[in-house]
């Protein structure tokens, strides 16, 4: 699963990196909670384009749009047949970048947090799907980020993490006329793409902030 992220690299190495000719403003954030305002990259027209949008999910279909705090990951496994999913599978992809994941191991009782973050570069791009729900008066926009089976170096801590496309996959992940195939991206990173490390439990509440949440955490 993805529980939290962090997106905290300058907004010029994010623009570059997805080929954005703007961006709304981008503050650097260190805990990333659903039900939050998160940063995605979608195709619009020939061009891409950065929007927020709420984490968590509301189908279209929804008479509720609070199911989306249910609907924060969306399963590899199952994403294009699920209800929820399989529309905006279909045709609304997005990237979410990210500088990196929280996850969570159960050690001597208690939850510990590892951060996980490019072993490369500064930014994943998550598998995302969006979606608009339209309300009686207005319109919320909404994502999910799709997850995978751990890889081998995420293995100790927990079974799930992001579905992370390669920067060569951007363009086909986001490309969703119809035909087009993208399941064999549903899998997970290389394990030498991404590195952990132990982190301090101040980034269990949501509510802390700040790069300190990021600093390795001796055992």
């Amino acid at each position: 699963m993805c529980g939290r992220f962090a997106l905290h690299a300058n907004p010029q190495v994010i623009a570059l990196q997805f080929a954005l000719a703007s961006l709304p403003e981008v503050k650097p954030r260190y805990n990333i909670a659903p039900t939050t305002d998160v940063l995605i990259v979608r195709a619009a027209d020939a061009a891409v384009q950065a929007a927020r949008v709420r984490w968590g999910l509301v189908p279209r279909w929804a008479k509720d749009p609070a199911m989306g705090a249910k609907l924060n990951n969306a399963r590899a496994e199952s994403v294009a047949d699920k209800p929820s999913f399989r529309e905006a599978f279909r045709r609304r992809r997005c990237l979410i970048p990210a500088s990196g994941f929280y996850e969570w191991k159960a050690e001597a009782g208690r939850r510990q947090p590892y951060y996980v973050h490019p072993a490369q570069g500064e930014l994943f791009a998550f598998a995302g799907l969006w979606e608009a729900w339209r309300g009686p008066d207005c319109v919320l926009e909404t994502c999910s980020v799709v997850t995978t089976e751990a890889n081998a170096a995420m293995q100790p801590v927990h079974d799930r993490m992001p579905v992370i496309v390669a920067r060569r996959d951007y363009a086909r992940w986001l490309d969703c006329a119809p035909g087009g195939d993208v399941r064999d991206l549903l899998r997970p990173c290389d394990p030498a793409d991404i590195a952990v490390r132990r982190v301090s439990r101040a980034v269990n509440n949501a509510r802390n902030e700040g790069g300190s949440l990021i600093e390795a955490e001796e055992v």
